[in-house]
């Protein structure tokens, strides 16, 4: 589909972020926990651990090292990681971790927090009130405006502790005590071995998808399949020596395949990490900005003939990206600013794809009469069948010589079992329905109440453009599919324009509009609270939004 035309600016579009006013403040020393330090530059100590959360803001100073904190400064950036793993769930096979990006210049300063959890907030085991809470102790110490935030989940199904709020605000006030003279590079990779598009186009119009929850439509009903973004958007960020300090990478998968042990994991995105981080050196740490990736699986997601293992699909994905920053030379760059703004997006009335999905089950349900065949029998007539289909039900010269005698009883046996087969097959597939349409019925019901209870209003959505160097970035709180991320790339006004969604909240799937007129027919379209009209007045405001991405450097 193609984007959305800018249409005329939003009054809400039209605030950008103030510029950040004072520099770094002195943070309180105290031990660092161990495994939590800032990544420090060779040769250095690193830096201290903040004081405790809630403590107030601290006075304005000049950048670490004596700079003046004038334009000429340039570009600076500190990072920070913290253990995130909820161990008293269960056996980790790896860590999960909150990273943190502090950028700065003269002028303003974003920080970046990327997470190993499935969503910020409605989902998953992050508590309630997260965002706000980081943001409020941000805003204190170190003087960070919520619109200079920008935290991104991974989308890994992983278990997180309830202490991820305190960590994560440390973190970042880590990175902040760690900043460091930068210069920044910009780059792309390819990866189109570890992906698939969950969404299946159906020789009868509908979409139907591909998850673990119920089974997949018939082959046979196959039309087609939605498209990938292979692209790996790559930031990378070195010292003055040369060596690398962080590495941001943005790319569109659900990391949802797990390990074979089923132990608590950071999936692909952990797996990718480990190899960025192994291949640039010791002290670089690699943080993962999670794409489009609302309907795009990890590929073979339903394989039935391996364990599920994201080790292998995570170390391409890893490859793909180091491969990629070989080639990237960073410079003197160092252009920094963000814009931010909110949108309110149209809630649907859900009440007629229920209505359609309810006429379509009470069908479905009165198409399961009874057949001859049971579980035992099918089976074994479907083994025989499938095995000799011209001589199924005994040797073939019996039948040739029954034939040649005028019989027709084997033929006859043959044609009544064939009709039995197909009967139960179809009876098969109808349970098969009636599971997807029991589960999306339920996220249906689901939203129904939610926007019934928001009495018709928008759902109110925050979206962030930043700049770093040729990066540029535009973000969304909800799992939007991978032809929106497609759309603005192809419209952007910058040559390198990527797209984080799960950024700074979490509103369920964003579909696009084409995939809204299948509405209960698959999850995207039924775990969505949107009127199809959201699409274009969102791709319109983030066109404008990344419009307003107007540098000094």
């Amino acid at each position: 589909m193609p984007p959305a035309a800018p249409s005329d600016p939003d009054p809400r579009d039209m605030e950008p972020v103030a510029p950040m006013g004072q520099h770094p403040g002195n943070l309180a020393s105290a031990p660092l926990p161990p495994g939590d330090d800032p990544v420090p530059a060779p040769g250095s100590s690193g830096g201290t651990a903040p004081g405790p959360v809630g403590a107030a803001a601290p006075a304005p100073q000049a950048f670490p090292g004596g700079q003046s904190g004038d334009p000429g400064a340039g570009l600076w950036a500190g990072v920070a990681k913290a253990d995130i793993t909820d161990y008293a769930a269960g056996p980790a096979h790896d860590p999960l971790y909150v990273k943190a990006l502090v950028l700065k210049t003269a002028e303003t300063a974003v920080a970046i927090v990327t997470i190993d959890a499935v969503a910020l907030a409605e989902i998953g085991p992050v508590p309630a009130g997260f965002l706000p809470t980081v943001q409020r102790e941000l805003a204190l110490d170190p003087g960070l405006a919520p619109g200079q935030l920008l935290v991104n989940a991974s989308h890994c199904h992983g278990l997180v502790c309830a202490q991820v709020a305190e960590r994560t605000v440390e973190t970042v006030r880590r990175a902040w005590q760690s900043l460091v003279p930068v210069r920044a590079g910009v780059g792309v990779g390819h990866e189109d071995r570890i992906s698939e598009n969950r969404r299946l186009q159906l020789t009868d119009g509908r979409e139907a998808d591909v998850r673990h929850a119920y089974s997949l439509a018939p082959d046979a009903a196959l039309a087609g399949v939605g498209p990938i973004d292979p692209q790996i958007g790559l930031l990378r960020l070195d010292r003055l020596d040369g060596s690398t300090l962080a590495v941001v990478y943005n790319f569109a998968v659900h990391p949802i395949q797990g390990v074979p042990s089923g132990a608590n994991t950071a999936d692909v995105v952990g797996f990718a990490s480990a190899v960025i981080e192994a291949g640039t050196g010791p002290d670089c740490l690699a943080l993962f900005l999670q794409g489009c990736a609302g309907d795009v699986n990890p590929v073979r997601y339903k394989d039935v003939d391996h364990p599920r293992d994201a080790a292998p699909l995570g170390h391409c994905l890893g490859l793909a990206a180091l491969q990629a920053l070989k080639q990237i030379r960073c410079g003197a760059d160092a252009r920094l600013c963000l814009a931010t703004t909110e949108l309110g997006l149209p809630r649907a009335d859900l009440r007629p794809a229920i209505a359609a999905l309810e006429a379509a089950q009470a069908t479905c349900l009165a198409s399961l009469t009874g057949t001859t065949l049971n579980l035992k029998t099918f089976l074994q007539l479907t083994a025989r069948y499938g095995l000799d289909p011209e001589f199924p039900s005994c040797y073939g010269h019996r039948y040739l010589h029954d034939r040649s005698l005028g019989r027709a009883a084997l033929d006859r046996l043959d044609a009544d079992n064939r009709r039995h087969l197909a009967a139960y097959r179809e009876r098969i597939y109808a349970m098969e329905e009636l599971t997807r349409i029991a589960a999306n019925l339920e996220l249906l019901r689901l939203h129904h109440a939610r926007n019934q209870a928001a009495s018709g209003g928008p759902l109110t959505v925050e979206l962030l453009a930043l700049r770093v160097a040729g990066f540029v970035l535009v973000t969304f709180p909800g799992e939007l599919s991978a032809q929106i991320g497609l759309n603005l790339k192809a419209a952007s006004p910058h040559p390198n324009t990527f797209v984080a969604a799960y950024t700074n909240g979490y509103i369920y799937y964003a579909p696009t509009a084409a995939q809204l007129r299948n509405r209960g027919w698959a999850q995207e379209d039924s775990d969505c609270e949107l009127d199809a009209a959201w699409q274009a007045r969102f791709e319109a405001a983030a066109l404008r939004l990344l419009g307003r991405l107007h540098c000094r450097g």
